[in-house]
C-alpha cells in the first residue's frame, strides 16, 4: 500500500514538469485582476536585458524584477499598454522589445527574409532552367562516333 502515494507523487511532478515556471513573485502581484492580466502581457512581450532570450515574465534576474515592477507601477499610474512600452522603449532601446516594431531601423530585421526568400527561389529557378537547357542542348552521337563505340567496346570483352 505504501507505492500507491509514490505513484502520485511522480505523477503530480511529472504534470507540474510540463508547466512553465514564471518568475513572477507573490509580492510583485497586483490586487487589482485586471492590472495583473495586463502586466502579465506586457511581461510577455518585453526582453530581459540580462538574459536576452527570455521575458522579463519568465526570467530570474534582478534587472527582469525591476523591470516587471516598474511596468506595474507604471499600469497603477495609469498608463496605457502602449505608453509602458514606448517609455521601456525610449529609456533601454528597441532591444527590450521581444518582437522589434517595424521602422526604418528595424526595416531590415522584417524585410530580410522575405528578400532571401525570394532570392533563394529565384537561384533555384535559374539552376533549374540551366539543367534543362543544357541537357536539352546535349547532342547525340553522330552515326560514326557509335560505330566506334560499338567497336571499342567489342574489342574490351
Amino acid at each position: 500500500m505504501r507505492k500507491l502515494p509514490n505513484i502520485f507523487l511522480l505523477l503530480f511532478f511529472s504534470v507540474m514538469s510540463v508547466f512553465p515556471a514564471f518568475a513572477v513573485n507573490p509580492d510583485e502581484v497586483l490586487n487589482d485582476p485586471v492590472l495583473e492580466a495586463r502586466a502579465r502581457a506586457l511581461s510577455v512581450e518585453i526582453r530581459c536585458l540580462v538574459c536576452q532570450n527570455q521575458s522579463i515574465d519568465d526570467s530570474d534576474a534582478e534587472l527582469a524584477r525591476e523591470l516587471r515592477i516598474l511596468v506595474r507601477e507604471k499600469l497603477v499610474e495609469g498608463f496605457s499598454d502602449a505608453e509602458v512600452l514606448d517609455f521601456l522603449v525610449a529609456r533601454y532601446g528597441e532591444f527590450v522589445l521581444l518582437k522589434p516594431r517595424f521602422n526604418a531601423a528595424t526595416a531590415v530585421l522584417w524585410i530580410a527574409p522575405f528578400f532571401l526568400l525570394m532570392l533563394a527561389g529565384t537561384a533555384l529557378l535559374v539552376v533549374s532552367r540551366r539543367r534543362k537547357f543544357v541537357s536539352s542542348e546535349t547532342a547525340l552521337l553522330t552515326d560514326e562516333e557509335q560505330k566506334t563505340l560499338n567497336r571499342l567496346l567489342d574489342k574490351s570483352d
